[in-house]
């Protein structure tokens, strides 16, 4: 359930990802010789970004997977369902720190360097570094890859959110054109369902209700793992 919600997330984002990035996704430098090799250039970008979003999941795996030792997962799983649901329904109202300007302002110098070139290697790399541009919706599906508790569940959380997104941006710079702002406007109005739907099941397996699947009985599956 929580892998089918990280691609639903992703499907989600990515409206609100062709909104903000999208002039980005246009603006990207084509390859010379050949439609064949623009359209490469482009699966490279998503590509570069992609693996950002798995790295990402490795750190967001190692920390769950402490955490989950320590026998602390259940209130970590609520934690963070509480932590979306506020950042979500506050970040608007929360001013950017200096620390965080200044990493945006460096990513985007970088990008810019990049987007002078005309190669598979600049591709790769504006993509890599666009996937560390702060985005809320990251911030979330980082959310839920922690709470997998496990290095390899963190990863592949990341990955298919990552792959969730890909469709429309692959679309919007293909294409050289964003989504109508009509058709945006009404798709981007589910991600706030999907946001609370990831924070409920953060907070329902916290509570671990015995339901499979949803709640599961973190405190006995724990139990189970240690030595008499």
């Amino acid at each position: 359930m929580d892998f089918v919600l990280a691609i639903a997330l992703g499907l989600l984002g990515s409206l609100h990802c062709a909104a903000m990035c999208g002039p980005l996704q246009i603006a990207l430098p084509l390859p010379p010789h050949g439609v064949g090799r623009a359209v490469t250039g482009r699966l490279i970008y998503q590509l570069g970004r992609l693996l950002t979003y798995c790295l990402l999941g490795v750190v967001a795996g190692l920390a769950g997977k402490s955490i989950f030792l320590a026998g602390l997962q259940r209130w970590l799983s609520i934690a963070l369902g509480l932590a979306v649901l506020a950042g979500f329904f506050l970040s608007k109202k929360l001013a950017v720190s200096a620390p965080v300007a200044r990493l945006v302002f460096r990513l985007k110098t970088a990008m810019s360097a990049q987007l002078q070139r005309r190669t598979f290697r600049s591709l790769a790399l504006l993509g890599a570094l666009n996937g560390l541009l702060p985005c809320g919706l990251v911030y979330v599906a980082l959310a839920g890859a922690v709470s997998r508790g496990s290095l390899a569940a963190g990863i592949l959380f990341m990955a298919l959110f990552g792959l969730g997104t890909m469709p429309t941006m692959l679309a919007v710079s293909l294409s050289g054109r964003i989504l109508p702002l009509a058709f945006r406007s009404k798709l981007r109005a589910a991600i706030p369902v999907g946001v609370c739907l990831l924070a409920m099941l953060l907070i329902l397996r916290g509570l671990a209700l015995g339901i499979p699947y949803l709640s599961p009985d973190l405190a006995g599956g724990a139990a189970c793992c240690r030595l008499p």
